[in-house]
């Protein structure tokens, strides 16, 4: 773990048109409040951008920080560190098979970044968790290979394993406070992934995909290639129960079971919110859903609550989450489907977006929530085709953009306003300017901070 302060320069960031933006097909009342998270990218095509991103309900950035070819993020979202809102993600490379070798960071309301996280041994942190507790610690999963004998299970006596490895880290030392490893606490005969799948590599035995925190304080764990959730003593590490599984705890109800899961996330009383696939890669057609399960320790049973599914009966072969929204609404990323939708508590879909269209275009988690950011670098009037854009990456509260003009630096005049729309809002640049600025104004068209002049043929 290191910590330190960096500041992501606007000057980084591409024109408008270059963010990979959501086309939003539904729009209705009933939506909840807060701003969309998410990292809209594909493996497929590494040229294209792609990054941590924020944007609005009509798909508009509000903020995005374009990454080198190569990299990738997840998990974008907003989280609480030492009592302050802060914005974390994942960020690194990953491999086709869905391994990811990078880096946790968390950043400030101004976005600085002002921690990083590590798995223990500085291991690098896999792609699929990280989640910030009260605390002040982070769990995060890190896929480490290790030698195993696999010859029981038809593979080599000098076999290797990813193992999917659990860590609770304090942020502000690094210190381990809890190492899970799954290829000590889970049988590898459990995995419903056969060995011959990786051939000459190393074999995915469970493929952790999430941890949660449940309602008492222990881990939830979601492992995709065991096709079950577990949960975790955090103090040992023991499981205490499994659910979904061919070795599950639980007699399974029907409508429980459920096929290659993502995302399982406590809700409360003993239910279990659980983003279930429903399909393999190989196996589209199967329709995925998100479904609520409760379990109950006493009876040794679990049954089947309520599920959602989309009206076009996605299919995501891989990936996929939901998150409960303060209003009572569920919002849905069908992982590699590429569509992200939003219920209400009836089961209307009130949002949908597409993701880009290309190969693989997709967000692994979608979150919606209340962010207020501002950077401490002002905003740029950048001139390009007779138009001045107004460009203050990731700010929010910008309700509308007042351009300046003038023959002379001094003194402009008001030339225009014009709603905010995106991140890059553009003003059509008066014919006689010689220098312009541009202010960003509240919805009380009070000044929140000005550009720099600057000449229109620099």
């Amino acid at each position: 773990m290191t910590t330190h302060e960096t500041t992501i320069e606007p000057a980084t960031v591409p024109g408008d048109e270059d963010v990979p933006r959501i086309n939003v097909t539904t729009l209705r009342d009933g939506v909840a409040p807060g701003l969309l998270l998410m990292s809209q990218q594909s493996i497929f095509e590494p040229w294209a951008a792609r990054g941590p991103q924020i944007a609005d309900d009509r798909g508009r950035p509000v903020w995005f920080l374009p990454l080198a070819e190569g990299q990738y993020a997840t998990n974008v979202r907003v989280q609480e560190y030492q009592g302050r809102p802060v914005l974390t993600w994942w960020q690194g490379e990953p491999t086709m098979t869905g391994v990811g070798m990078g880096t946790c960071y968390i950043a400030d309301t101004a976005y600085r970044v002002i921690a990083t996280v590590r798995a223990g041994g500085d291991q690098p942190v896999d792609l699929h968790e990280f989640l910030l507790t009260e605390r002040g610690t982070a769990v995060i999963v890190s896929y480490q290979t290790k030698p195993c004998d696999l010859s029981g299970i038809g593979g080599s006596a000098a076999g290797r394993v990813i193992d999917s490895v659990v860590e609770e880290i304090d942020v502000a030392t690094g210190e381990v406070l809890l190492h899970w490893s799954g290829l000590e606490h889970i049988p590898i005969e459990e995995s419903d992934v056969p060995v011959v799948i990786a051939g000459d590599g190393p074999w995915d035995h469970l493929h952790v995909n999430s941890v949660a925190v449940d309602d008492d304080g222990d881990l939830v764990v979601t492992a995709r290639a065991s096709q079950a959730v577990y949960k975790i003593d955090r103090r040992t590490g023991a499981v205490r129960w499994k659910l979904g599984s061919g070795y599950s705890t639980f007699t399974l109800g029907v409508g429980v079971r459920f096929n290659w899961p993502h995302d399982a996330q406590p809700v409360g009383n003993g239910v279990y919110r659980v983003f279930d696939n429903g399909a393999n890669v190989g196996m589209l057609g199967y329709e995925s859903r998100v479904v609520w399960v409760r379990v109950d320790a006493g009876t040794g049973t679990a049954s089947y609550v309520k599920q959602l599914t989309h009206p076009e009966h996605l299919s995501a072969a891989v990936e996929g989450s939901s998150v409960e929204l303060p209003n009572g609404n569920t919002l849905i990323s069908w992982g590699s489907a590429g569509r992200i939708s939003e219920f209400s508590p009836d089961g209307r879909l009130v949002f949908d977006a597409e993701s880009p269209q290309g190969k693989g275009w997709s967000t692994y988690r979608v979150y919606r929530q209340e962010w207020h950011g501002r950077p401490d670098t002002p905003p740029e009037a950048r001139i390009a085709d007779g138009m001045v854009h107004a460009v203050w990456n990731g700010a929010t509260g910008v309700a509308r953009w007042r351009l300046l003009a003038g023959p002379a630096e001094t003194p402009l005049r008001e030339a225009d306003t014009v709603p905010w729309d995106g991140l890059d809002t553009p003003v059509k640049l008066p014919d006689e300017a010689a220098f312009v600025q541009v202010e960003a104004l509240d919805a009380e068209n009070s000044v929140l901070a000005a550009s720099p002049v600057v000449p229109v043929h620099a």
